[in-house]
């Protein structure tokens, strides 16, 4: 039993669901860390992760699933029944709870959301109103919040009457408001053990705090945070309503996940994150989505060699060169793309300033392609002994490195301002586009030296 625990841990714990014995799973998933449970979990056949979560109280449940990904958890909440799935996102902390079910149907969304407790409900419904994108897409709805009347011992007595509630609050500051909800000021935690019982909220309070419109970007947000040392910073409403709390961690949560929709994006996974657990004909489709747009963009680019195979018949050197000027030339523009795309992340470039950043790219392309240019001619003279040979190969590079140089910058910028992902589509158009030039350049030299290369 102790081999077959090390190695294969879901066939343990399948087996103490079918014994539908809730103590034993309890205490086999205590003993699993973090990344060790998902893979357990993700192993497991769907009916048996139904099972599971069946098996454990609505709290362990969510706890559960607070520590998969929001793919799995999402996947996972869809398989159960609808009554079972409300109680446990009531449990679910409210910025994960928003992001749940913004990754499940709408139709089946709106089933569990009607089954949730009102309170919990009308927060998750205010969450999924702003884009994931923005300061009210991750800010946490669960924050204290009383009026300036208050006295230092009220709020006091409130949160020792509340103890167990509260304790699940991610609570850093206290935070003041007017009748209307209105924020007014904020209190830290210190002031609260420090002040005088009888002091109202308002003599302590720290008056006009820092906020955050829930409009904000998630790039505004991380500069806010970076520019200040805050653990958390208010959420208010256009109206100057608090409406919730951004903390440090989410901001960071917000960046990884970013990353890692561009890393997927650029890799050709497209509809979100994906797992081998997932149905075969799901993770099939969303690889296909991409791979079949890059076999025209391919097509397209080999179109350019057809129409020179008279020269790549007399000249049968120039075979070899090709894909080296293609690739050197796709390495140069992806470094372009990585640049734009960073400084477009920490906001120090906009997408309207494309000229200032073809300017940069043009003088550094110009450089690199004229180094790259002449070693790899150098190389194509040496090995073929026809310098006219290399002379071709040497020009087709340093051109065609100027222009993927210049399109890579370009192409997040131009893509951002017209709305669509510079992480999906930087990548095919930039090679497609450098591999046909590529091909061009190279093949229309050498017709015009045609005679020079025999």
């Amino acid at each position: 039993m102790e081999t077959e625990e090390l190695e294969n841990p879901w066939h343990v714990l399948a087996e103490l669901i079918e014994a539908k014995y809730a103590d034993g799973v309890r205490a086999f998933l205590e003993g699993l860390g973090a990344l060790e449970t998902a893979r357990v979990i993700s192993r497991l056949d769907a009916e048996n992760q139904t099972k599971l979560l069946l098996l454990l109280d609505p709290g362990e449940a969510a706890s559960l699933l607070e520590g998969v990904s929001d793919t799995q958890a999402a996947d996972l909440i869809e398989q159960l029944p609808v009554k079972t799935a409300a109680a446990i996102l009531d449990e679910i902390r409210s910025d994960q709870q928003a992001d749940l079910l913004a990754q499940i149907p709408s139709q089946n969304a709106e089933a569990i959301l009607s089954k949730m407790s009102p309170e919990e409900a009308v927060d998750a419904r205010r969450l999924l109103e702003y884009p994931k994108n923005t300061a009210g897409g991750i800010m946490l709805t669960e924050y204290l919040a009383y009026p300036g009347g208050k006295t230092i011992g009220q709020v006091v007595a409130d949160l020792e009457s509340h103890r167990g509630s509260y304790a699940d609050y991610t609570v850093q500051y206290l935070y003041v408001v007017d009748s209307a909800g209105k924020l007014k000021g904020v209190l830290r935690m210190r002031d609260l053990v420090f002040s005088a019982s009888n002091a109202t909220l308002a003599e302590v309070m720290i008056r006009e705090p820092l906020s955050l419109q829930a409009t904000a970007s998630t790039d505004e947000v991380r500069a806010f945070f970076e520019g200040e040392k805050l653990l958390g910073a208010p959420v208010v409403a256009d109206d100057g309503r608090l409406i919730g709390v951004v903390t440090r961690s989410a901001v960071r949560n917000a960046a990884s996940e970013h990353a890692t929709r561009q890393f997927l994006g650029i890799s050709g996974i497209v509809g979100g994150e994906e797992f081998r657990s997932m149905p075969l004909m799901v993770r099939s489709g969303r690889r296909l989505s991409w791979l079949t747009i890059n076999i025209v963009l391919n097509i397209v680019a080999a179109s350019v060699i057809a129409a020179y195979t008279d020269t790549l018949s007399a000249a049968i050197m120039l075979a070899v060169f090709l894909p080296m000027i293609s690739d050197m030339s796709g390495c140069s523009g992806n470094q372009a793309v990585a640049v734009s795309m960073r400084e477009l992340s920490l906001g120090l470039v906009r997408p309207s300033e494309t000229w200032r950043v073809f300017g940069k790219e043009a003088s550094l392309g110009i450089i690199n392609g004229l180094v790259l240019g002449a070693l790899l001619g150098a190389v194509a003279m040496i090995w073929t002994r026809n310098p006219y040979l290399g002379l071709v190969v040497g020009v087709a590079l340093a051109a065609n490195t100027v222009l993927a140089v210049c399109l890579g910058g370009l192409l997040p910028l131009v893509l951002k301002r017209i709305k669509l992902d510079p992480a999906l589509v930087s990548g095919p158009l930039l090679t497609t586009v450098t591999d046909m030039c590529g091909f061009f350049l190279v093949l229309s030299l050498a017709t015009l030296m045609l005679s020079k290369l025999h």
